[in-house]
């Protein structure tokens, strides 16, 4: 049986591609179109220029709807950046932080966005105060459940509650499917081993974090066992991630929109070894959720010092897993280049 969830692609999976020119926001949307992942997902710094700062053309506004038609594709969010705590050197005073998301509000209108990405990091009381204006627009503002956090942490818990006690439908999360990271990912090893790790301690590590150790108990053991420099930082990123459970999403599923379908890497075999994309699948699918599962590969800053990444192939290789997952008939797959 088909799922309801559709497949989409955040353009961040291509950074290393677009910042280099070897693709264009053409290529981008088209290569999405080709493995059937319609669903369009931007940050707007990176696939529009001048943006927030600037400003962006309009005629390159008026570009991205006539690629969005001609690939057949649909704009699903624009994830933008709040950073008011470093903003000109101070910090952000409420009423401009309100301001600041109008701004992008109005620019994920005139992408016709339904839904924009806020950090997990603005203040609820900012997307509360923003929420009517949203309304207005016909946009969702979304914040982004990411690791460390996660649906039982207090602060998204107290976001919740903020969020309902408010009333406005345009108040909502996107989950961040790392936060359900099982397994140590290997090129996270792979890359701490070539800094210098000791392969010992990496096997504790990854033994560790198998075991759901306390990353605070496996810092000190990494440090008893002469471990210094980059053996610490491997120990170190059990502090930002963990393997929560998946089904803690089905008590959100209401306020639950779009997904980051996060991932660092996936295998010839179409599995992505460390996060537990089954498992995820089926939660979302016993939800009733039937939005978006954009791909969106980190796995790039991984591997980039040893080899060039090629994000094209590791989204088509997600895009294949996510159609296998969700029941479709058909492999998404890239046409031959003329």
């Amino acid at each position: 049986m088909t799922s309801q969830i559709k497949r989409g692609v955040s353009l961040y999976s291509f950074q290393n591609e677009t910042f280099q020119g070897k693709m264009t926001l053409e290529d981008c949307i088209r290569t999405c179109a080709e493995l059937g992942a319609r669903g369009i997902e931007v940050i707007g710094e990176q696939t529009f220029w001048g943006w927030p700062e600037v400003g962006v053309n309009q005629a390159d506004i008026d570009n991205w709807h006539k690629l969005i038609k001609q690939y057949d594709c649909v704009p699903v969010s624009h994830d933008y950046m709040l950073d008011y705590k470093r903003y000109k050197g101070r910090p952000m005073p409420f009423e401009e932080q309100v301001a600041s998301v109008r701004k992008d509000i109005d620019f994920g209108a005139a992408l016709g966005m339904p839904f924009i990405r806020s950090l997990v990091s603005i203040a609820p009381e900012v997307l509360i105060a923003a929420a009517p204006y949203a309304e207005e627009k016909g946009i969702k503002l979304l914040t982004e459940v990411h690791a460390p956090l996660h649906f039982d942490h207090p602060w998204i818990i107290r976001m919740a509650e903020m969020f309902q006690k408010s009333g406005s439908p345009a108040l909502g999360f996107l989950p961040d499917m790392g936060m359900f990271l099982d397994k140590f990912p290997p090129v996270w090893r792979a890359k701490f081993e070539r800094m210098g790790v000791p392969v010992h301690i990496a096997d504790y590590i990854v033994k560790a974090y198998e075991d759901r150790v306390l990353s605070e108990y496996v810092i000190l053991e990494v440090q008893n066992m002469g471990g210094v420099g980059p053996a610490i930082a491997m120990a170190e990123t059990l502090r930002h991630n963990a393997a929560f459970e998946p089904k803690r999403m089905l008590d959100y599923m209401p306020m639950i929109h779009n997904i980051h379908g996060k991932f660092y890497e996936m295998t010839a075999d179409y599995v992505e070894p460390s996060i537990p994309y089954d498992k995820i699948v089926a939660v979302l699918s016993q939800g009733g959720y039937d939005g978006y599962i954009c791909s969106e590969y980190e796995g790039n800053r991984w591997i980039e010092d040893a080899e060039e990444p090629d994000s094209v192939e590791q989204v088509r290789r997600q895009q294949v897993m996510l159609a296998r997952l969700l029941g479709e008939p058909e492999t998404p797959a890239l046409k031959a280049a003329a």
